[in-house]
């Protein structure tokens, strides 16, 4: 099958199977709903209990984790070849270790501060986001020879425990209630009730998505090696530049929304590989879909598998992905 082919039929399955997945996740919970209620203008808003379920407590929900979904999933694909590492995350880099501890300190400390209608929580988590990208990226060129990926590596997981350790201490200081707030923050959770943090999201996520629409052929290249995409004609301290930059402003939108939920990044872009081959052309959108779709259903059942109970979602991929990541460990090593 040519790659065209191939494109073209991964993408209709993959996107087919997304749709449907959005379509009926904000129907499903421990309240049922009828659609046919939904959409009736005749019964005033403030009165439709099914129209508030599904527009204001359901849809954000699924809209939020399409969002988060979709993009861990193909920051990991872009990680993964820049590092040539197949055990590579968005959270390897530090930087979501930076948008928690910033999400940290507004919890902890009760800042109320808005801008533009976004809370103060998203804000300081993008903004510690972009803190631990330009730490990590001033580190990997100090010397000044290229964009190092061993430093990148080394520098983002030692920035991940300093800024683990922060935020550690940040929560010694909180009390119960702030401490709760907190905990359950980083857990990672998609309890959005308006379309204001998926909103401010969007234009970074959108810029990284651009970006990532010009890195397949590249990523394809890097992946065998640096000398080898040279000689090919890649630039490759600029290609190095904008997977970097473009994977770290994803994985900061994505935490900003939904908190750091881990294993997405490695989980998807696996399975993609496994059922598709390892063309970033068509693994790259392939993964972006099926992370959206895979995040939604965890947080589908997040909702409803302890109803009235409702789990952080990052529970739910945390107990997925752990044992598949030491799988992909043991068949690595």
């Amino acid at each position: 099958m040519s790659v065209r082919r191939r494109f073209f039929v991964t993408q209709a399955l993959f996107g087919g199977g997304t749709l449907l997945v959005c379509c009926l996740a904000p129907l499903i919970g421990p309240t049922t709903i009828s659609l046919t209620r939904v959409f009736d203008t005749a019964i005033p808003f403030a009165e439709n209990v099914d129209a508030q379920i599904f527009f204001i407590a359901r849809l954000p929900r699924m809209l939020a984790g399409a969002l988060v979904g979709a993009t861990l999933a193909s920051a990991g694909v872009v990680l993964q070849a820049l590092l040539r590492n197949p055990l590579a995350t968005p959270f390897t880099l530090g930087v979501s270790a930076g948008a928690s501890l910033g999400a940290m300190i507004v919890i902890i400390f009760g800042v109320r501060l808005s801008f533009l209608g976004v809370p103060a929580t998203p804000l300081a988590s993008f903004a510690g986001s972009l803190v631990a990208v330009g730490l990590v990226y001033s580190l990997a060129r100090a010397r000044g020879r290229g964009l190092s990926t061993n430093v990148l590596l080394l520098a983002g997981v030692t920035l991940n425990s300093l800024f683990s350790a922060t935020i550690l201490f940040v929560q010694y200081l909180a009390d119960f209630s702030e401490s709760f707030r907190a905990i359950r923050w980083v857990m990672g959770n998609l309890d959005v009730s308006s379309y204001d943090p998926i909103l401010s999201a969007l234009p970074m996520v959108g810029l990284a998505f651009v970006a990532f629409a010009t890195l397949p052929r590249t990523l394809n290249l890097l992946a065998l090696g640096t000398d080898h995409a040279a000689t090919r004609g890649v630039n490759v301290l600029a290609a190095q530049r904008l997977a970097f930059v473009s994977a770290s402003l994803a994985t900061g939108a994505a935490v900003s929304v939904g908190g750091p939920i881990g294993f997405i990044g490695i989980i998807v872009p696996h399975i993609v590989r496994l059922l598709v081959g390892a063309d970033h052309r068509v693994v790259l959108p392939a993964s972006a879909m099926l992370g959206a779709a895979f995040l939604v259903t965890c947080d589908v059942g997040a909702r409803t598998l302890m109803s009235p109970v409702e789990l952080p979602v990052g529970v739910i991929t945390a107990l997925l992905g752990g044992p598949f990541f030491l799988w992909l460990l043991i068949r690595h090593s």
